[in-house]
């Protein structure tokens, strides 16, 4: 290579670094967007971290199983990273009967998994333990929906956050 190819493969890199990797939202639309930075009721934190991680939950939800649950309960989200896709889907919940059909759905996908893993179990005897293990974890996963809902408090349209 001489010096010549070295500057146009120079010049080509910096016009793809000024191109693609721009901060500018209108020229990279992957860097994310002001509803990202949204603050989110508490438990989307503590739910993110524990649903999102099959080593917490026994399962693991990709994107499009939580594009789909989004669907099921009429909410319209764009694909993104699944923590900003969950953010989005419980970002202004108010109403506890959005938490019920919205953690109603999950369970539904989770109870898939478990049927999955129970499958497999059958089919392999000698790894039912590791099996049984995430079914165990998927189960409590569905308890901790039930405790959010439990701890839940409403928000009502009228309430004015000043005199609460």
């Amino acid at each position: 290579m001489n010096e010549h190819d070295l500057s146009d493969l120079r010049a080509e890199f910096d016009k793809f670094v000024d191109e693609k990797c721009s901060l500018d939202p209108e020229q990279n639309p992957d860097i994310g967007d002001k509803v990202d930075e949204e603050p989110v009721p508490q438990f989307v934190d503590a739910l993110t971290s524990k649903l999102l991680a099959p080593a917490h939950s026994g399962v693991y939800l990709s994107r499009l199983d939580i594009k789909r649950i989004a669907e099921a309960i009429d909410e319209s989200i764009p694909i993104k990273e699944r923590i900003k896709m969950l953010r989005a889907l419980f970002r202004h919940t108010t109403t506890r009967q959005y938490l019920e059909d919205a953690f109603k759905e999950i369970d539904k996908h989770i109870n898939g998994r478990i049927l999955i893993y129970k499958s497999l179990s059958e089919s392999f005897p000698s790894s039912k333990y590791i099996f049984d293990e995430h079914i165990q974890k998927a189960q409590k996963t569905m308890q901790m929906f039930k405790q959010i809902i439990a701890d839940f408090e409403e928000i009502e349209p009228t309430s004015d956050p000043m005199f609460v």
